[in-house]
């Protein structure tokens, strides 16, 4: 079965009939032309080296080239069919923080953007393990469920920012209760939340949480974003402030990411250096039981484009060859 990638470019095809009609309009007032000047007997004879069907062969090979050359474009495929594949891996579920005192700068260029960079670098070591992001504030969001579509979670961790989650604040406990929730049915032993926050949890009881994962089989990593001494927060260009007026300074909660670990089995890690702390939990997932995720996936594609490119290229070719004067000897002269 022929499938076409860029479809868009078949629209092309509607100008073939445009050259074919169009050069018969110029043919016909050529005709009238002529016929305006005089016998066009006589004129045809005065002309005797000009051929009526060259014209309309190069017409219909530009035409052919041209439709050949358009189909190219669309990139038609082949071999495109379902099947089955079995992975090995764990499911690694991320939430991260989102709420405005991620946006404290004591990690360049601030606490959020330097997570994310952390996330991306993540997905880059990970072969067959399945990722899913969970974003979280005053609520929970599932942004990417579990996949092993390394390229679509960098394309969802790049549109993420403190307006993702319109309501603010930040509740650990329920990003973790929907973090359990997000795994795949498939998967019942490697299981990992990865907590990124700065631990000021103001919403919720996230140890509780953590401990209901934990009964489950799912282990909770926290990773703490920020610094003891605190930050203030640039919110559009100046500094938030409370109802008093006075400037909001965001302080690293680490008692709480570390009661948070320890409750589901886990480890807290201090977020620094290149790897933002998460070698550690990349080494404890590669030390995991790898898990079979079965899953449907499209084989790859035979493309055949090139034979519609090479067939334009000769037609191209063999229209400008080509001229419109008849022959001066004819191939079986007598």
């Amino acid at each position: 079965m022929l499938m076409f990638s860029n479809v868009r470019f078949l629209y092309l095809l509607l100008l073939v009939p445009v050259f074919i009609l169009g050069y018969g309009v110029l043919r016909y007032l050529r005709a009238r032309r002529v016929k305006a000047l005089g016998d066009p007997a006589l004129v045809e004879a005065l002309m005797p080296s000009w051929s009526r069907s060259k014209g309309w062969v190069k017409v219909v090979l530009f035409s052919l080239a041209f439709a050949s050359f358009a189909i190219g474009l669309a990139r038609p495929r082949t071999g495109a069919k379902l099947a089955e594949r079995t992975t090995k891996g764990a499911e690694i579920i991320v939430a991260l923080d989102v709420s405005n005192s991620m946006l404290a700068q004591d990690y360049s260029p601030n606490r959020l953007e330097r997570a994310k960079l952390s996330i991306a670098r993540l997905t880059d070591r990970l072969q067959e393990d399945r990722i899913g992001l969970v974003i979280f504030a005053g609520t929970s969001f599932v942004q990417l469920p579990v996949t092993t579509d390394y390229v679509s979670a960098k394309m969802f961790l790049g549109s993420i920012d403190t307006e993702s989650i319109p309501v603010q604040g930040t509740a650990i406990g329920d990003a973790i209760r929907l973090s359990i929730k997000s795994f795949s049915a498939q998967s019942e032993k490697s299981r990992v939340i990865v907590v990124i926050s700065d631990g000021e949890n103001h919403e919720d009881d996230p140890v509780a949480a953590a401990k209901q994962a934990a009964e489950l089989g799912i282990k909770v990593y926290t990773i703490g974003v920020g610094s003891a001494e605190g930050q203030p927060i640039p919110v559009d260009g100046e500094l938030l402030k409370d109802k008093e007026g006075n400037i909001v300074v965001t302080r690293l909660d680490e008692e709480t990411l570390r009661k948070v670990a320890q409750a589901g089995g886990g480890a807290y890690i201090h977020a620094g250096g290149e790897e933002f702390g998460l070698n550690p939990i990349i080494q404890d997932i590669r030390r995991m039981e790898d898990e079979e995720f079965g899953s449907v996936v499209f084989e790859e594609y035979d493309e055949q484009y090139m034979y519609f490119f090479g067939v334009a290229l000769l037609l191209f070719v063999l229209e400008m060859l080509i001229g419109e004067r008849k022959p001066r000897r004819k191939l079986f002269e007598v």
